[in-house]
């Protein structure tokens, strides 16, 4: 495979997975792309979503509700840079 393939590759794999990063990735979105794999992992994954709604007594929906919520803004608003 020529470097330029690799390249190409490399570029469509960043463009497909977006929580991956880059270069200039500051810590503020790597924090919001990690806390919002977590909540979709607790979301597509039913024992995860059955033991949060057991823990909080919810109802599994309700749960997974509150997790698609949260993953709007993880981590609250965007810090202001100078």
């Amino acid at each position: 495979m020529s470097s330029s393939d690799q390249a190409n590759q490399f570029e469509l794999l960043k463009n497909k997975f977006v929580g991956v990063g880059h270069a200039d990735t500051t810590k503020f979105e790597w924090a919001v792309n990690q806390q919002r794999d977590t909540y979709s992992s607790y979301v597509s994954h039913y024992p995860m979503a059955s033991y949060f709604a057991m823990i909080e007594n919810e109802s599994i929906h309700r749960e997974k509700y509150q997790f698609i919520e949260r993953m709007i803004k993880p981590c609250g608003n965007r810090p202001q840079t100078k």
